[in-house]
C-alpha cells in the first residue's frame, strides 16, 4: 500500500486545545499514520495509506468536530471525450491526484466539476493530469470568450478533409474489383501505380484527420487503459501498415496476399469522424441553450449615490446599497423596501399568479418583476447569496448527476475494447503457432480482420444518431429535448408529478363566476367602472372580463381604496363598493343570500369578491386561476397510458383537491414550500419509481432537476426551462403525450442500435479470427472485414433515420371552458 500526504487549511481553531482536538480527530481515521496541525498557519499536514476516499474521510472527521476545511471547486472544459470510457478515464486520472476530493465528468456538456484542497493540489496539476490522459483541459471563466475553432468545428474540418480523400480512394479500390471497370483500370495503369495513388490518398486521412485518435489512443495505452480510440488507432494503422508493406516490400508476402487495404483505413477514419460530428452537433445545441437560459439576473442596477441614480454593473452592488426600481424593471438583488408602494410579480419564485403588494419593510427577491409604482430598496443579499443564485446552485448540483444510460455505457466501455485487443493478440499467436505456411501472413491477416470487424464505429453512432433524429423530430412537434439522455429516461417513467400554477392552470387570475341580484350587464358595468380605477390584479381580471363581454365601462368619481380589503367609487350617482366579506361588513352592508354563494365559491378553491350599490347587495364574483383548455384531454390521455399522476403545489389542500377532482388525479401533495419540492420528488424516487416532474416557475427548478426527467413549460421562466430535460415550447400539456410516445420509439431504436452494433460485431469476431478456416479453408479478408464494419454503421444510421417518419395523432380540445357570458354561474338575478 502506497503512502500519500495532503495539506489543507482549517478555519475555526482558536487555541492549543483546538489543535489537539483536530489532530485526535484525524488520527482516529483508519489508515492515518501521522497528523501535524499548526495553529499559527491554520494548516494540517497528514500522511496516510493510499486508500480510496481516504482524503474525504479525513476532511469529514475535521468538520464533524466543528471546524471548517477550506476547499475549492472548479469547473473545467474537457475536449476530446467521445464515449463513456473517456469519462471514466478522466475521472480516474483526476481522482488519483492527492488532494482531489471529488470528480464528476459530464460527457454531454464536456465539463468536469472538481472539488479539491488548494493547499495540496493546484489547478495547474489538475489540468496537466487531464492532458496526460489524452484530453484538452481548460478552466471555465465567467464571461470568457473562446478563441479559435470550437471542438465541433475541428471535427467538421477533419471530417470534410477525410471525406475529400476517402471518396476517390474508395472509388479506386472498388473500381479495380469490378469485372468491367477493373480491366479498364488495369489497362490504363499498373496495380502498383494504383496502389501508390491509394497510398497518397490514405496517408493524409490517417495522419491528419486521424491524428486525434493517435493522440488519445497513445495516452490510453500508455496508462494501460485502452479505449475506443486505441482500437481505432490500432485497426486503422494495421490496415495502413499492411498496405504499405504490400506496396513497398511485397516480396515478404506469400503470392497473392500482397493486397492493398488503404481504403479500409480511409473508411474507418471517415465514418468514425462522421459519428463524432453528429454527436458534437447535439451537444453543441444543448450547451448553447444552457448559456442563454441561465442569464435571468439583470446585468445592471440603478444605485442611489448621494441621492442621484447611477447605473452600475450588478457585480458592483454591495450589501447596504440603495437601489431604485422603476415600473416594469426586474429586481437585481434581494432587498428590503425603504420607500414606495407597488405590486411585484413573484410567480417565478412562489408559483402564485397574483402579484404581491410591497410597501415599506417588505422583502423583495432578486429576479422578480416590479409591476406598478417606483420602489427604493436596500440590498440585503447580493451575488451568490441571493435566493436566485442559491436555486441555480441547487439546479447545477442536481444536473451533475449521471443519467442511467451513461452507467450502462461505462460498464460496456470498460470491458469491450480490452477484450477485442486481447482476442486479436490471441488470434495472432494461435495462427503464428498453429497456422499453415506462411503462418506469419495468416496471423497478420486474421488479427487485422479482428480489429477491423470489431471497430467501434457503429457503437459510436448508435446513440448520437438516434438522439439527433429523435430530438430533431421532437423540435418539429414543438418539444425540445435539452439532453439526449432524457430521450431514454422519459420512456421509463412510472409517475408524472405536476406543478399546479402555470402548468395545469393559466397562471393568472381570471373572473370565473359572476352572480348578481340585478341585470347582469348593468351590474358588471358598475363593478368594472370602480375596478378600472384600481391597479390590483383582481381588479384587472374583472375589467378584462367586462371588456371581453363588450360591456361599456362607465366613468367613476371619488375613488377610494382600503388596501387588502376593497375599493369604492360613485357610478351614475350610486356609491358602489367592491371587496371582501370583511370590507362589506365594515361598511354596514348585509350580504343576505349572496353570502351562501360566496361560501360555495370558497369551497371550490376560488376567491369570492362581493359588490354593493348604495348599501344594497349587488353581486358576488369568483376569481381563480382557471384550467388550461388542453389540460383535461392531456391528463386523460396520460391516464390511458397507465402512468401514475400526482399534483405537487404550494396551494392549500382545498384548492389543490378541487383541481385534482376536476382532472381525476388521485394523488395530491399540497402546502409544499418551494425548497421542499425537490425532497418530495426524492421521496417518490426512493420508493423505486421513475419520476417525471412538470413545472414552469423558478420555484420548480430544484424539483425539475431532481426528477429523473424534468419537463418544463416553455412559456414559463428561463430557469425552469434550463432545469428541465424536456421543454414544451407551446406550453400545452398535450406535448407530454407526444414526448412520451416519441421517447419510447427512440428508446427502442437506441436499444436496437446497440444490440446490432455490439451483437453484429461480436458475432463476426470468431469468423474474422478464422473459426471457419478448418472447415471451409476460407479466411476472412481484411477488406471484407472493413466492409462488414461499414454495413454495421450503415444499418445503425438507417435505423435511426426511421424516426423521421414518426407521427402522432392530433389531440382535440374537447373541454375548453365557456366564455364568461356562457358560464352557468353567471346568471341574472
Amino acid at each position: 500500500m502506497t503512502e500519500q500526504s495532503i495539506e489543507f487549511a482549517i478555519e475555526g481553531m482558536s487555541c492549543a486545545a483546538c489543535v489537539r482536538r483536530v489532530e485526535r480527530a484525524i488520527e482516529n481515521v483508519s489508515g492515518v499514520q501521522d497528523a501535524a496541525v499548526n495553529l499559527s498557519t491554520e494548516r494540517a499536514n497528514v500522511r496516510f495509506e493510499d486508500k480510496e476516499a481516504q482524503a474525504i474521510d479525513i476532511i469529514k472527521a475535521v468538520e464533524n468536530n466543528g471546524y471548517h476545511v477550506k476547499e475549492r471547486e472548479e469547473e473545467l472544459r474537457i475536449e476530446g471525450m467521445t464515449c463513456a470510457g473517456c469519462v471514466r478515464r478522466v475521472e480516474k486520472a483526476l481522482s488519483k491526484l492527492p488532494g482531489v476530493l471529488d470528480v464528476n465528468v459530464n460527457l454531454a456538456t464536456e465539463r468536469a466539476r472538481v472539488r479539491y484542497l488548494p493547499a495540496t493540489v493546484n489547478l495547474g496539476r489538475i489540468k496537466k493530469a487531464g492532458r496526460d490522459a489524452g484530453y484538452e483541459v481548460a478552466a471555465l471563466e465567467s464571461g470568457a470568450t473562446v478563441e479559435g475553432p470550437t471542438e465541433q468545428q475541428k471535427i467538421r474540418n477533419a471530417l470534410f478533409f477525410a471525406a475529400s480523400f476517402t471518396v476517390p480512394l474508395f472509388i479506386i479500390a472498388m473500381g479495380r474489383m469490378s469485372p468491367g471497370l477493373g480491366t479498364a483500370m488495369h489497362e490504363l495503369l499498373s496495380e502498383k501505380v494504383w496502389m501508390g495513388l491509394e497510398f497518397f490518398l490514405a496517408t493524409p486521412v490517417l495522419f491528419w484527420s486521424g491524428r486525434r485518435f493517435f493522440e488519445t489512443g497513445w495516452a490510453e495505452l500508455r496508462h494501460l487503459n485502452p479505449g475506443m480510440n486505441s482500437l481505432v488507432m490500432i485497426g486503422s494503422t494495421a490496415a495502413y501498415g499492411y498496405s504499405v508493406l504490400a506496396l513497398f516490400a511485397s516480396g515478404i508476402f506469400p503470392p497473392g496476399t500482397a493486397t492493398s487495404y488503404f481504403e479500409a483505413t480511409g473508411v474507418i477514419i471517415t465514418l468514425i469522424l462522421l459519428g463524432r460530428y453528429l454527436e458534437s452537433i447535439a451537444k453543441g445545441r444543448t450547451s448553447e441553450a444552457i448559456q442563454r437560459l441561465l442569464r435571468l439576473q439583470p446585468n445592471t442596477a440603478t444605485v442611489l449615490k448621494d441621492g442621484q441614480p447611477r447605473t452600475v454593473p450588478i457585480e458592483a452592488v454591495i450589501t447596504g446599497d440603495q437601489i431604485l426600481l422603476r415600473p416594469g424593471e426586474r429586481i437585481p438583488v434581494d432587498g428590503m423596501v425603504l420607500d414606495g408602494q407597488s405590486y411585484v410579480d413573484e410567480s417565478m419564485v412562489t408559483g402564485e399568479p397574483i402579484p404581491v403588494e410591497k410597501r415599506r419593510d417588505s422583502e423583495v427577491i432578486g429576479g422578480t418583476i416590479n409591476k406598478l409604482g417606483a420602489l427604493t430598496i436596500e440590498a440585503t443579499r447580493v451575488g451568490a447569496d441571493t435566493v436566485l443564485s442559491q436555486i441555480i446552485r441547487m439546479v447545477e448540483n442536481a444536473q451533475a448527476d449521471k443519467p442511467p444510460i451513461q452507467q450502462l455505457a461505462d460498464r460496456i466501455a470498460g470491458v469491450f475494447v480490452p477484450i477485442v485487443i486481447l482476442v486479436a493478440a490471441i488470434t495472432f499467436g494461435l495462427w503464428l503457432a498453429l497456422g499453415p505456411d506462411p503462418s506469419l501472413s495468416f496471423a497478420f491477416v486474421a488479427s487485422v480482420s479482428v480489429l477491423l470487424i470489431a471497430c467501434p464505429c457503429a457503437m459510436g453512432l448508435a446513440t448520437p444518431t438516434a438522439v439527433m433524429v429523435g430530438t430533431g423530430k421532437a423540435a418539429d412537434m414543438g418539444i425540445l429535448f435539452r439532453r439526449g439522455a432524457a430521450l431514454e429516461s422519459l420512456a421509463q417513467v412510472d409517475v408524472i408529478v405536476f406543478d399546479k400554477t402555470g402548468t395545469l392552470t393559466l397562471g393568472r387570475p381570471e373572473l370565473t363566476d359572476f352572480q348578481t341580484l340585478r341585470n347582469r350587464d348593468d351590474a358588471l358595468t358598475m363593478v368594472a367602472a370602480v375596478e378600472s380605477q384600481s391597479e390590483h390584479p383582481v381588479a384587472e381580471a374583472i375589467v378584462r372580463a367586462a371588456q371581453g363581454k363588450n360591456v361599456s365601462i362607465k366613468s367613476a368619481q371619488n375613488f377610494q381604496a382600503v388596501p387588502g380589503q376593497g375599493v369604492e367609487a360613485e357610478v351614475d350617482g350610486q356609491r358602489v363598493r367592491v371587496g371582501t366579506e370583511r370590507y362589506m361588513a365594515a361598511s354596514g352592508i348585509t350580504l343576505s343570500e349572496l353570502k351562501s354563494v360566496g361560501d360555495q365559491f370558497a369551497a371550490q378553491g376560488k376567491s369570492p369578491v362581493y359588490a354593493a350599490a348604495d348599501q344594497q347587495p349587488l353581486a358576488v364574483m369568483a376569481v381563480a386561476d382557471p384550467m388550461k383548455p388542453t389540460t383535461p384531454p392531456a391528463i386523460q390521455q396520460l391516464k390511458e397510458t397507465g402512468l401514475q399522476l400526482a399534483i405537487l403545489t404550494g396551494d392549500n389542500q382545498q384548492t389543490a383537491r378541487s383541481i385534482s377532482e376536476q382532472l381525476g388525479i388521485d394523488e395530491v401533495i399540497a402546502e409544499v414550500m418551494p425548497d421542499q419540492k425537490a425532497s418530495k420528488i426524492r421521496q417518490l424516487q426512493q420508493t423505486g419509481k421513475c419520476v417525471a416532474f412538470v413545472g414552469d416557475g423558478i420555484n420548480d427548478a430544484p424539483a425539475l432537476a431532481q426528477a429523473d426527467v424534468g419537463i418544463a413549460i416553455g412559456t414559463g421562466t428561463d430557469i425552469a426551462i434550463e432545469s428541465g430535460d424536456v421543454v414544451l415550447m407551446s406550453g400545452e400539456l398535450t406535448g407530454i403525450v407526444h414526448a412520451i410516445k416519441l421517447s419510447r420509439q427512440s428508446n427502442r431504436t437506441i436499444r436496437l442500435n446497440f444490440l446490432w452494433a455490439y451483437g453484429y460485431n461480436v458475432a463476426l469476431i470468431p469468423i474474422a479470427a478464422g473459426l471457419l478456416y478448418p472447415l471451409t479453408g476460407w479466411l476472412l479478408d481484411p477488406m471484407i472485414a472493413a466492409g462488414a464494419m461499414s454495413v454495421s454503421s450503415i444499418f445503425v444510421l438507417f435505423n435511426s433515420l426511421r424516426l423521421r417518419r414518426f407521427t402522432v395523432g392530433s389531440t382535440q380540445n374537447t373541454s375548453a371552458p365557456p366564455p364568461i357570458g356562457a358560464n352557468p354561474n353567471m346568471t341574472d338575478g
